[in-house]
């Protein structure tokens, strides 16, 4: 009788306990609910905003605002501005990814090459810009293109003038819209090729060694090889890490706004800043801003979604 009322009362506990799935989604809901109020309702808040005309942050304390609809967008696509800053985004992102994806595989050859000493400590040092905090790093390349002339740029640049019998002037870097673009791109590669550098070289101290050698006896070079062994072996890798860096770029707030607020005459102004300059300056204009950064949004996703497919970095996944 006892034997029989103890499996009774555990098969009740059992009932009433919850089940695997259950314990499975107990343990997914703070992820869930940190997602939700950290990232979701913002994105929602950011497009129901996108669709007011909200001004400044006394509109949206007092809520005396009005639904427009797409009026924002309207004007959006009217405003030369915002096609000007779509257009330099793009550029850059193109620009300074594929100068990335070059300096990290040449440096990560390098690294990885059996003739080369010290590649550990080589690969510590290269690594360093990871650590150090992205407005420092900015200044201090800010302070390098002074158009002073005993800024460490213009010290080069003359020097490699000279060198070749030339008498070159000191360049003006942020008052030329192109000379500041260029200061742009080289400053974004020092901030990201390290990133890219650890993924590169990851992947290529995995390629097979039997394949360079069986290549080595059929007579191939070494840019041979290079071209048809080393390559397919880290391509996948390589645009991974070109994705998310091209996302990170076409995000770039920092380098403008430090160097010269993108200038000259706003003809460097980012997608980011170009918003930012609209919501938060004067007069503000907040539901413009948020319009902008609903399309920055848009953009982005479908520039990594377009590029995973293309890339087919989600073959062999699982789907379920």
């Amino acid at each position: 009788m006892s034997f029989s009322s103890e499996n009774a009362d555990r098969s009740w506990v059992a009932q009433r306990l919850p089940s695997k799935d259950d314990q499975a989604g107990l343990l997914v809901l703070p992820g869930l609910l940190t997602y939700g109020i950290f990232m979701l309702y913002p994105i929602m808040y950011l497009i129901f905003l996108s669709f007011t005309n909200a001004g400044g942050a006394e509109d949206l304390i007092r809520g005396t605002y009005d639904f427009i609809a797409l009026d924002n967008y309207g004007r959006l696509v009217q405003d030369s501005q915002f096609w000007t800053s779509m257009g330099v985004t793009w550029l850059f992102v193109f620009i300074s990814v594929v100068l990335k994806i070059i300096f990290s595989v040449a440096l990560a050859l390098v690294f990885t090459h059996d003739r080369v000493r010290g590649k550990r400590y080589m690969r510590a040092l290269a690594i360093i810009p990871l650590g150090l905090p992205p407005v420092f790093t900015i200044t201090v390349w800010r302070q390098m293109f002074s158009p002073a002339r005993f800024g460490i740029a213009n010290e080069v640049w003359i020097n490699i003038g000279n060198a070749l019998g030339q008498n070159p002037e000191p360049i003006g870097w942020f008052f030329s819209r192109w000379m500041a673009f260029a200061s742009y791109v080289v400053t974004e590669l020092w901030l990201a090729y390290a990133f890219m550098l650890i993924i590169i070289v990851s992947a290529l101290q995995d390629v097979s060694s039997e394949l360079h050698d069986a290549a080595k006896v059929d007579g191939a070079g070494y840019l041979h090889r290079f071209v048809h062994v080393t390559l397919p072996a880290i391509k996948r890798p390589v645009w991974f890490a070109s994705i998310l860096t091209g996302a990170t770029s076409f995000q770039q707030f920092l380098v403008p706004f430090i160097f010269n607020n993108g200038g000259p005459s706003r003809y460097n102004e980012f997608i980011l800043l170009y918003g930012y300059r609209e919501a938060f300056q004067s007069p503000p204009a907040m539901g413009i801003g948020a319009g902008i950064m609903v399309i920055a949004l848009i953009f982005i996703g479908m520039f990594m979604w377009i590029n995973v497919r293309k890339g087919r970095l989600a073959e062999g996944l699982s789907d379920q």
